[in-house]
């Protein structure tokens, strides 16, 4: 039996600016608590004017250096921060390895960051599960900008790109990302290309091929702008000023052509979507294993079965 949550109390205590009631409330929305509802009904009304900023790239190529430089950055403008930081899961307790909080641990005092380290716990696409909804928390916690780190991926895990209003796809030189970032899924995401480890050999190189790259494309938003190509050095700050201005850029620019509405719209979709999907499954939980049974002994098909629990449904319709 969960532990009641006292979802009124805690979004007091998270808009007092209580980072151990922020954090109960994304353990809950984490752990699929019932008292959810509560929770986001005692949300400030409205979609908050946090700008989703997602962070991904391969592994090794500097994003939790990287994110903790645009921390920095921001803050030095006044704003402040929250990341979720989307780690491997422990195989062992399906935790997160907090690999990225250490990394980040220069801001943990401060308080206009709140960092927190999510598990992938098995999801596919480089976030977690739970990553929607606690950014839907976050922007209600009126937080200015929530940076979403991925954990390392290919070309396949782009969910990224359907959760956050920019995404930054990280490369960096001598680690075959150019060749990467020429194949369809990663290329396609990236509003903005930050090339990291820009004093290394090679990084004029993985510049050069990006650029050839998106000549062959064509972007999806129809404006036919191409994603800012930024050098950086996340270990010593170079060409960070640059990337946040081509991040800023990027959101004034969607929001004018009305991409970025567009963006949040397919996002609350998505999300509600996977919220009735998660209540259907739990409702039907037994149907659907009496109907699994039935299907592993030959005695259905699968087609047969899904299609008896949609006519189920739509039979409870008052």
């Amino acid at each position: 039996m969960p532990r009641p949550l006292a979802a009124a109390d805690l979004v007091a205590s998270a808009r007092a600016g209580s980072p151990r009631a922020l954090a109960r409330l994304i353990s809950a929305i984490e752990s699929g608590h019932p008292g959810l509802p509560e929770v986001f009904a005692a949300l400030p009304p409205g979609p908050g004017a946090a700008h989703v900023v997602g962070i991904t790239g391969a592994p090794g190529a500097g994003k939790s250096t990287t994110t903790s430089a645009l921390i920095g950055a921001w803050r030095a403008r006044g704003l402040s921060v929250a990341v979720l930081a989307v780690d491997p899961s422990s195989p062992f307790t399906g935790g997160a390895l907090l690999g990225d909080r250490i990394r980040m641990d220069e801001h943990a005092a401060d308080p206009g960051v709140f960092i927190r380290s999510m598990a992938a716990r098995g999801h596919l696409g480089g976030l977690a599960a739970a990553t929607p909804q606690a950014i839907r928390l976050l922007a209600a916690l009126a937080y200015d900008v929530i940076l979403v780190e991925t954990v390392g991926v290919g070309q396949s895990e782009v969910e990224i790109a359907g959760a956050a209003d920019t995404t930054v796809v990280l490369l960096a030189p001598g680690m075959g990302d150019g060749i990467q970032a020429a194949k369809a899924g990663i290329l396609e995401i990236a509003d903005v290309f930050a090339v990291n480890k820009s004093d290394l050999p090679g990084s004029h190189r993985t510049v050069r091929e990006i650029r050839q790259a998106l000549n062959l494309t064509v972007r999806a938003d129809g404006t036919g702008t191409r994603p800012a190509i930024v050098p950086i050095s996340a270990l010593d700050g170079t060409g960070i000023a640059e990337l946040v201005a081509a991040i800023d850029a990027h959101r004034e620019r969607a929001a004018g052509t009305g991409e970025l509405a567009a963006r949040r719209a397919r996002r609350a979709r998505a999300e509600i979507e996977a919220l009735v999907l998660r209540a259907l499954g739990e409702r039907l939980a037994p149907q659907i294993t009496t109907s699994a049974a039935d299907v592993a002994a030959g005695r259905m098909d699968p087609h047969t079965a899904a299609h008896a629990i949609a006519e189920a449904i739509l039979a409870r319709r008052p």
